[in-house]
C-alpha cells in the first residue's frame, strides 16, 4: 500500500493490474456514460461551511443504523465482482469492514457463497437480494441468508431489465464467459492477475460460480445461457415488498429509490430502509444523480424509515455532504472494490482507512465534533443564497431533515 494516499491511488492500481474488460465492467457506467460525471458534478455542486474555534478534540464518526452502533457513518455497498478480482474477494471485503465496524453486503451475484463469507468474515452482514419470475427461488436464499445469521436483507429495485453496458460486448467480457482473441490478449497482459486469481480458481474447483444463486440456476459462469441464469425484474411490483416483508423478521431496505414518492410507497409497504441510488451510473444513463433527490425523500420519510444513499463516493467531504443533508449512511461500492483488486484485504482496508481518515479530518476542518450533528447549515449549494444564522442542531437532527432543502431550492 506505499504510494496508496487516496481511492483515485487504488483505482489506477487496479486498473494496472486487471484485464481491461474486467476494470472497466466495474469502472464505467452504461450507454453514454453520462449519468457517472452527472454524479460527480452534483456533488462538486454542494460547499461546506466551516464553523471555527470548536472544540475538534475527538471527533465522533459513530452513527447507529437500525438501533446498533456503527463505528463510521457507512457501509460497504453489495458489488458483484469482488471475488473476480481477487480470490474469495467478497471475505476479503467483508472482513476488512468486520474489522472497520462497518456493515458489509454481500451480493446475490457474487461468487463466494453467503455461508463461507458468514463463517469466515464475521462481523455485521446484510444481503442483497435479486428476485425472480419464480418467486420460490428468491425466497429460497431469503431462508439461507436467514439461517446464515445476516442481519438486514436489501432488496435491489432499479434493474427491472438488462443494462445496455455496450463496453462489456466491446470487450468480450459477457456471460456466459466465452474465450475470444480479443480477451485471450487482455489476460494475457495481465499474467499477474490470471496465475494470481483466475488460475487459482480452476485448479481448487474449475471455473467459478454464482454461488448464491438459486439451486436450479447455480452453474459456473461459462456455463448455459445468461438468459437462463440472471436476475429478472421486470415482474416485480409492491405487492412482493409486500410478502418479504411477511417472509423477513430483520430490517428490509429497497435499494434503487430515486423518487420520494416511492420511498413513500416503500415505507408503507413495510421495508425499514430505502436508498437513494442510481446504481452507480451504470443502470439508466439519464437519471437524475442520487445527491439531488436525497434531500426530497428525507423531507417525505427520513422521520419513519432511515435513509441510505449511494454512487459516486470516493472522498469523506462527500460523505460528510450527504450526512447534513439527511442521509442516515452512505454506501461505498467502487472504492473497497478498488482495493480488493489491488491487495485483497489489505487494500480493501486501505481503501476504508483512507474515507474513515477523510470524514474525520472534514469534520475537524468543518468545526463539527460529532456526524450526528451534521445539518444542511453547513452547506450551500452552488446558486443559493447561504443559509441564515441557525443555532447549533440538536442530536440526531441529520435524521430528520429541515422542511425545505437547499437542493429543493437549487431545483
Amino acid at each position: 500500500m506505499q504510494g496508496i494516499h487516496n481511492i483515485e491511488d487504488l483505482r489506477l492500481r487496479a486498473r494496472g493490474v486487471l484485464p481491461r474488460g474486467l476494470f472497466e465492467f466495474v469502472d464505467r457506467g452504461t450507454e453514454d456514460e453520462q449519468a457517472i460525471p452527472r454524479i460527480q458534478q452534483a456533488l462538486e455542486q454542494i460547499a461546506l461551511r466551516p464553523r471555527v474555534l470548536v472544540d475538534v478534540s475527538a471527533c465522533s464518526t459513530q452513527r447507529t443504523f437500525f438501533g446498533k452502533p456503527s463505528r463510521l457513518p457507512f457501509a460497504v455497498a453489495p458489488t458483484g465482482a469482488a471475488g473476480l478480482l481477487w480470490v474469495d474477494g467478497e471475505v476479503a471485503v467483508a472482513r476488512a469492514a468486520a474489522k472497520a465496524g462497518v456493515p458489509f453486503t454481500l451480493s446475490t451475484a457474487s461468487i463466494v457463497s453467503m455461508e463461507r463469507v458468514a463463517a469466515e468474515a464475521g462481523g455485521r452482514l446484510w444481503f442483497q437480494l435479486y428476485m425472480w419470475p419464480d418467486r420460490s427461488m428468491s425466497y429460497e436464499l431469503v431462508d439461507r441468508a436467514r439461517a446464515s445469521g445476516y442481519e438486514a436483507l436489501m432488496v435491489t429495485v432499479d434493474t427491472a431489465v438488462t443494462p445496455n453496458r455496450e463496453y462489456n460486448l466491446r470487450n468480450g467480457f459477457s456471460l456466459p464467459l466465452k474465450i475470444t482473441s480479443q480477451n485471450a490478449l487482455d489476460v494475457a497482459l495481465h499474467p499477474g492477475w490470471f496465475f494470481n486469481v483466475f488460475a487459482r480458481y480452476l485448479l481448487r474447483s474449475g471455473v467459478p460460480r454464482f454461488e448464491n444463486y438459486p439451486e436450479k440456476l447455480r452453474r459456473s459462469l461459462a456455463d448455459a445461457p445468461a438468459g437462463r441464469r440472471m436476475p429478472k425484474n421486470d415482474s416485480l411490483t409492491w405487492d412482493d415488498l409486500r410478502e418479504l416483508r411477511k417472509r423477513w423478521d430483520g430490517p428490509l431496505i429497497l435499494k434503487g429509490i430515486l423518487t420520494p414518492e416511492d420511498a413513500d410507497m416503500a415505507r408503507r409497504c413495510g421495508a425499514d430502509a430505502v436508498v437513494v441510488s442510481n446504481h452507480g451510473g451504470r443502470n439508466l444513463d439519464a437519471s437524475i444523480p442520487p445527491i439531488e433527490v436525497l434531500p426530497q425523500v428525507v423531507d417525505r420519510v427520513g422521520r419513519n424509515m432511515e435513509v441510505y444513499v449511494d454512487s459516486g463516493f470516493r472522498r469523506g467531504g462527500d460523505i460528510v455532504k450527504a450526512l447534513a443533508l439527511g442521509a442516515r449512511g452512505v454506501l461505498v461500492g467502487r472504492a473497497p472494490l478498488w482495493g480488493v483488486a489491488a491487495a485483497g484485504e489489505a487494500g480493501a482496508a486501505r481503501a476504508l482507512q483512507i474515507l474513515t481518515e477523510e470524514t474525520t479530518r472534514v469534520l475537524g476542518l468543518l468545526g463539527c465534533p460529532d456526524v450526528d450533528r451534521l445539518s444542511s447549515e453547513f452547506l450551500r449549494v452552488a446558486g443559493t443564497p447561504v443559509p441564515a444564522a441557525a443555532p447549533a442542531p440538536a442530536p440526531l437532527a441529520s435524521h430528520g431533515a429541515p422542511s425545505r432543502s437547499l437542493l429543493q431550492e437549487s431545483s
